[in-house]
């Protein structure tokens, strides 16, 4: 009888209409439209196919209580995890989205993020365990969001890193500590130099890291308003401008002569001279001599 009260309590607070018969112990009537679940764990069966439909005509303002979110989910204990979940035809669980603060190992950082989960592979070391895939934290003024075990591919679009004036924009590599700490590696970074005209400003450049993470140099750059390139420095003069007292050119070459194919300002050189194209398919060459 508490039940039938139950599922008649149900069913009119979500608008479902509720059909149950008495028993009688010949096992015919009709079925209570809310039932027991199957599935791991148990719980309230919503009737196959039926639909809930939800609808508000409240705001959303943190200072009037959030009166807008038709499904709340609490968490009553410090480990616990609401989630939705889907499973399969079976009854499996295959993805999942969870939030929560603790993690299951007390002896982990908390989490304090909303993940979405997916299972491991049936063949891998964790068979068709739910795993996070993706989390975005709470409680912080600048979300750093993690992905696991994922790689992410734009089909057909693009990866966009955006900024207003005065940000630099940063594609980091990093190394991996303990908890989601992390060592910055290498910085691809459009910088923060004033965009003043002319296509000045939002230079290019690779920034390089310590072993402790702080930043060393810019080895290369390249400058957006005359494309010159600057190795060891982030101030190009020329088109190509080093920091450095010498340029190495690995492998030897020697045109078969004066007139051999070239392009001007090809520069190769050989055991016994240096060789510059001044013109298309025309060289001139330096002697070298030992002092």
């Amino acid at each position: 009888m508490l039940r039938t009260v139950v599922l008649l309590a149900v069913g009119t607070a979500l608008g479902v209409g509720i059909a149950h018969a008495a028993s009688g112990g010949d096992g015919t009537g009709v079925d209570a439209v809310f039932s027991e679940s199957s599935l791991a764990g148990g719980g309230m069966k919503v009737p196959h196919n039926q639909r809930f439909h939800l609808s508000t005509d409240q705001p959303w303002v943190y200072s009037q209580g959030h009166l807008s979110d038709l499904i709340r989910l609490q968490w009553t204990a410090d480990r616990a995890k609401p989630a939705i979940s889907w499973a399969d035809e079976k009854g499996l669980d295959k993805t999942a989205i969870v939030s929560h603060a603790k993690a299951n190992d007390p002896n982990q950082p908390d989490h304090n993020h909303i993940s979405i989960e997916t299972t491991m592979s049936p063949e891998g070391k964790h068979p068709n365990e739910l795993f996070t895939r993706l989390e975005i934290p709470f409680d912080q003024d600048v979300a750093e969001i993690r992905t696991h075990s994922s790689n992410f591919n734009v089909m057909d679009g693009m990866l966009r890193v955006a900024g207003s004036e005065g940000v630099h924009r940063d594609l980091q590599l990093a190394k991996a500590e303990t908890g989601h700490e992390v060592t910055p590696r290498w910085t691809l970074r459009a910088d923060n130099a004033e965009e003043s005209g002319s296509n000045a400003g939002s230079n290019f450049g690779i920034i390089r890291y310590s072993d402790e993470g702080e930043a060393l140099d810019t080895p290369f750059a390249i400058s957006r308003r005359d494309g010159n390139v600057g190795i060891g420095n982030s101030d190009p003069e020329t088109k190509l401008d080093v920091n450095g007292d010498s340029v190495r050119i690995r492998k030897s070459f020697t045109p078969a002569s004066s007139s051999a194919p070239g392009q001007v300002g090809q520069i190769v050189w050989d055991q016994g001279y240096v060789y510059v194209c001044v013109a298309p398919n025309s060289w001139k060459r330096a002697e070298l001599v030992a002092w």
